[in-house]
């Protein structure tokens, strides 16, 4: 993962209204020859469908087919026009005024405003996962006239135009979900009304999800599909096959499975690639739950570590896609710290921390009892849950393993606290205010999925978040988070394992498909198939 590079402030409404005059450029009579088309892809079937509320690909990546968000971002992490045409930041880095495309609809023909903008974003700040993390510096909200939107800060916050995309601030109907009823249990949720390019028609539990062309989307033109499908194929031999013969057209975030790149990676009408993930910074880990007895002492924490051979995961269970994590950045982060605390693959010193610790091993050679979760979807993740399973053995820990039969049963028990240890894909996004903190930080320990589930809280860690969220200089932050991660790799609320190396796998009759640094958490009016008409 790499940090935006930020221009002078002086700068950004120049570069704004450069790129907001190539976005404008009308569609090219090519373009418009490719509109039809269906696009069926599979991936874990959402709780809902409401990305302000929830984190995570499963919900997200439909959602922003349903939300727009103010910008998009290039390759360089630079931030362009959207449902936001143009924007300032005043010099202090304090205000962000945001100026709406004009004419702009929800999928019910209302339009959409920048009081739709306001209570989008503080629904998100309110109730979304990492929202407090977020928008932390967030002040005030005002909306001058419907299509001027501004953000007031109390501090300088260089992450803002990182958590405007679709993604991190779908733009909500304030008509439809600012109805007074809990946001988390609006039938909205299953059925939404959105302003993105393409708008719901079906969801069959456990069959699919039916989204269809916006015929008055914003961007003349787009999107040029027909319409998206969501199969939902939860057999991983039965999605294998039905990318291979053309029944689905797109496997995201390694959902073809790793074992399977290599066999897909020599089909002709197949393509595969591994860009698209760079605002993403997926790590792979051991989530603990500091509440249970035996985890709250960190020399099991330490044990636990040092039982565990990163290479040997990397190299024979990923195949060498990706590289070993020690921390929780990835280290295309540049706020990484290359000389972090590592733990040696060591069965002796996990041996003598555990007896240090007082576990001492009883007449069958076992120590304690522990229960193993991992989030559903791919046999690498079970096949990691087994090969932990086995090193715990070795050091006397009796580990069971525990199979979710979906995904909204694995989050109801990450949600609930309901678990001892959980393998799981968390994100670092494009900067740690982000992605990182909400993890660690004791105002985010909230009984919701990918939130501070493991109940850690220490003040310093809090105040350097904090600290770095507020900073405006990168060596500055860097310094900051150098320190949050020598606390972290010292107390170990998290065993990193692995950064996840996510591929793309799609068919070749179609084209446009998202490669910039959300992948397919991107809108998809881009994406056209070569054969329509």
């Amino acid at each position: 993962m790499r940090a935006p590079h930020r221009p002078r402030l002086a700068a950004v409404a120049v570069a704004v209204l450069a790129l907001a005059s190539i976005l404008a450029l009308p569609v090219t009579e090519a373009a418009a020859q490719a509109r039809g088309g269906t696009l069926k892809m599979s991936y874990p079937e959402p709780t809902h469908l409401n990305p302000a509320i929830v984190s995570g690909t499963p919900t997200g990546i439909p959602g922003v087919q349903l939300f727009a968000g103010l910008v998009l971002h290039d390759d360089k992490f630079q931030p362009q026009p959207y449902l936001a045409e143009r924007w300032t930041i005043s010099p202090d880095g304090r205000t962000y005024t945001f100026h709406l495309v004009k004419n702009a609809t929800f999928h019910d023909g209302k339009p959409i405003t920048s009081e739709d903008v306001k209570f989008s974003i503080e629904t998100v700040k309110a109730n979304h996962p990492f929202g407090v993390a977020m928008h932390r510096a967030l002040e005030a909200v005002e909306t001058p006239n419907p299509s001027t939107v501004v953000f007031r800060m109390s501090h300088p916050n260089p992450s803002f135009m990182s958590v405007v995309a679709p993604i991190l601030l779908p733009v909500l109907p304030k008509h439809v979900y600012g109805t007074g009823d809990d946001i988390k249990k609006h039938p909205a949720n299953q059925k939404p009304v959105g302003s993105g390019p393409f708008k719901f028609v079906e969801w069959q539990p456990g069959r699919h999800l039916i989204l269809e062309r916006f015929d008055k989307f914003f961007k003349p033109g787009r999107p040029y599909l027909d319409r998206v499908i969501f199969e939902y194929i939860t057999d991983p031999a039965a999605r294998l096959a039905a990318i291979e013969t053309g029944a689905i057209h797109l496997l995201p975030y390694n959902y073809v499975g790793v074992g399977n790149l290599k066999r897909v990676e020599q089909l002709a009408h197949l393509g595969v690639t591994t860009k698209g993930y760079e605002a993403i910074g997926p790590l792979f880990w051991l989530e603990i739950n500091l509440r249970k007895k035996e985890l709250s002492d960190v020399r099991v924490r330490q044990a636990l570590n040092h039982a565990l051979d990163k290479q040997l995961i990397l190299k024979d269970i990923f195949l060498g896609y990706g590289k070993v994590a020690d921390g929780p950045l990835v280290s295309a982060s540049p706020f990484y710290n290359p000389k972090i605390r590592r733990y040696e693959y060591s069965l002796d010193k996990a041996n003598k921390l555990l007896d240090e610790a007082g576990y001492k091993r009883g007449a069958d050679g076992t120590r304690f009892k522990l229960v193993l979760d991992f989030i559903p979807g791919t046999a690498d993740t079970q096949s990691v849950g087994e090969y932990i399973r086995e090193q715990a053995k070795k050091v006397g820990i009796d580990m069971t393993l525990r199979a979710s039969p979906d995904f909204p049963t694995w989050a109801g028990r990450m949600g609930r606290w309901e678990f001892d240890l959980s393998l799981d894909a968390v994100f670092n996004w494009p900067d740690p205010v982000v992605g990182v903190e909400r993890t660690y930080i004791s105002s985010n320990i909230k009984q919701a999925v990918w939130t501070n589930v493991m109940g850690y809280n220490n003040p310093k860690v809090d105040e350097l978040f904090a600290q770095a969220q507020r900073e405006q200089t990168l060596e500055k932050r860097r310094a900051i988070y150098h320190q949050v991660q020598d606390v972290l790799t010292a107390e170990l609320p998290i065993i990193w394992l692995s950064e996840i190396g996510y591929t793309t796998v799609w068919n070749k009759d179609y084209d446009g498909i998202p490669t910039n640094i959300w992948g397919t958490m991107s809108p998809f009016d881009t994406v056209h198939w070569k054969k329509a008409k």
